[in-house]
């Protein structure tokens, strides 16, 4: 036993264990967050319930049964509940989703087990996904087309084939105002900053007067057709109307234009409902948030996220590098490099909110600041570059995460032999031919490792981009078809900040909770996905001047 003590076999089973534990914890957490983040967008079945309360008043409600857990009887009873029969230790409490927020308040209700009479699922009950308001279930009895109401055979037809319309009419009323007017409204908001600029320069003679008006006069005058087509494409979407019968047995009338999808989720195949998931996923991916965040999509915080963690890799690397390059290469070994290397080696423990407030205090307030003085001063008092927005994020980010790349990079440069740079040298090389030829390219997988390193850490960072740039809800990207087409100065959407958002500050608590499980698991898919090319840069830039090492 002593001897296998000394060979060391137990702390290599040990150190084995312990990778193992820890990577099946790993791999568990991300199972877990897929499994309850995906199911949301699965087509959950609609049942129809039949109540009597304790009290014998009876209800019908009509939903998906979203959660259910063993509540202790007693402690039903000392809230007040009382029961006409023993329900045993025991009692199922059921949380269903009921839908229809604008007629029965709150769209989530506990029921208990013991209130229920019957429950079944109708074939014709329908799941109706709605710009407002969350979910509407029902069912659809008849279609209104233009204020007539249309005798139908197959009602389930007509009316998915009426949303689709108001739907297609819908999108592009958003296209042309994301687009044609919102470049007129860019348009005319740059004349109106170049009218000031005149103004401050004493320069605004009359000629440059009539020259700005003429040029406002013609994109008011396109402006107007623009806002008539696209009322003309609203009304058109609203022309159609769907009746629905309610859970309390009301007929309801809704308008088309507020109805995105509707899904007979009891009667779907597995076929079916396997292409209404993906389906459900690609419009979480590709769709906008709407609903306070708890509906829609995550599609500009997937930007934001992937533009800013771009931006901070491209403003970072030159840095680290060049920092790696001057203490290894060029400085001197003395208690001067020596302190520079500790501080190097402390700025990776800084917790990352106090970067936020050095970014917001330095970045934002002074650099951002001063060059609205110097640049833009037509636009003042209304910030510019003054205000938090995507240049400064990657900039804090970029600062939060340069000890790795130094570090990273200076332990590249230390793996390569003496040998190489003297015989560079000895051929009549310079040392900066030396370092741009040789031990750059060989050093290039330890700076794409510390690129990983940097690009995993800064995009779950979210404490310092509240104070730098993230946003609840950003009206526009920071990238678009207007000149100069990006947009640094603009504030952006976070994944991070989202799951926070969505986790923390929804006033609909029960509606985000998969909605925080689905972006979760879709910010870990993201970084995932960047780190992965990193590797596969990595990997090939190390085959690639593998030679030089021989």
């Amino acid at each position: 036993m002593g001897n296998w003590f000394k060979s060391g076999s137990p702390w290599i089973w040990m150190t084995g264990g312990a990778v193992s534990i820890s990577l099946i914890a790993v791999l568990g957490l991300l199972l877990l967050i897929a499994w309850r983040g995906l199911s949301y967008f699965w087509p959950a079945e609609i049942y129809q319930w039949e109540l009597v309360d304790q009290q014998g008043v009876s209800s019908t409600i009509i939903g998906e049964i979203y959660d259910r857990e063993e509540v202790p009887t007693e402690r039903l009873i000392s809230a007040g509940h009382k029961f006409k029969q023993d329900p045993g230790e025991m009692v199922t409490r059921y949380l269903i989703k009921t839908g229809n927020r604008e007629f029965v308040g709150l769209d989530f209700r506990w029921v208990l087990a013991t209130d229920i009479v019957s429950r079944s699922k109708p074939e014709d009950v329908a799941k109706m996904e709605r710009t407002k308001n969350g979910d509407f279930y029902g069912y659809p009895l008849a279609i209104i087309e233009d204020g007539k109401r249309l005798a139908l055979d197959d009602v389930e037809a007509s009316f998915e084939a009426h949303i689709e319309r108001a739907v297609e009419l819908n999108d592009r009323a958003v296209e042309l105002q994301k687009r044609e007017i919102g470049a007129i409204n860019y348009q005319l908001e740059n004349l109106r900053l170049k009218e000031r600029r005149y103004e401050l320069d004493n320069a605004l003679t009359d000629s440059r007067k009539l020259s700005l008006q003429a040029e406002r006069d013609k994109l008011q005058a396109d402006y107007q057709l623009l806002e008539d087509e696209f009322f003309a494409l609203r009304q058109e979407a609203a022309r159609d109307s769907v009746i629905i019968r309610d859970m309390r047995g009301e007929e309801v009338t809704l308008r088309l234009d507020s109805i995105l999808d509707v899904t007979y989720s009891n009667h779907l195949g597995i076929l079916g409902k396997v292409g209404h998931w993906f389906a459900g996923i690609g419009n979480f991916v590709s769709a906008d948030p709407r609903e306070a965040n708890t509906e829609g999509g995550v599609f500009p915080a997937i930007f934001g996220t992937v533009f800013m963690v771009m931006l901070m890799a491209v403003i970072v690397t030159p840095f680290g590098v060049i920092a790696a390059i001057y203490l290894h290469e060029y400085a001197k070994k003395g208690p001067i490099t020596k302190m520079i290397r500790i501080a190097v080696i402390n700025l990776a423990g800084v917790p990352s909110i106090v970067y936020g407030v050095f970014g917001l205090g330095f970045f934002v307030y002074m650099l951002g600041g001063s060059l609205d003085q110097l640049f833009y001063p037509e636009a003042l008092p209304t910030p510019t570059f003054g205000s938090p927005g995507v240049i400064w994020s990657a900039l804090t980010l970029a600062i939060l995460t340069l000890p790795v790349v130094i570090v990273s990079t200076e332990e590249g440069l230390s793996r390569i032999p003496s040998s190489v740079r003297q015989g560079s040298l000895a051929l009549g090389a310079t040392k900066a031919e030396t370092l741009w030829r040789i031990i750059l390219p060989m050093a290039s997988p330890a700076i794409m490792t510390g690129l990983i390193l940097a690009v995993a850490r800064a995009a779950g960072e979210v404490a310092p981009l509240m104070l730098v740039g993230v946003v609840k809800l950003a009206p526009t990207l920071p990238i678009d078809m207007n000149f100069p087409f990006v947009h640094l100065e603009r504030k952006f959407m976070h994944l991070g900040f989202h799951i926070y958002d969505v986790g923390f500050q929804s006033p609909n608590v029960e509606a985000a909770r998969p909605l925080v499980y689905a972006t979760s698991f879709l910010l870990v898919s993201v970084i995932v996905s960047l780190n992965l090319t990193a590797i596969a840069v990595r990997n090939h830039l190390r085959e690639k001047y593998r030679s030089l090492e021989h």
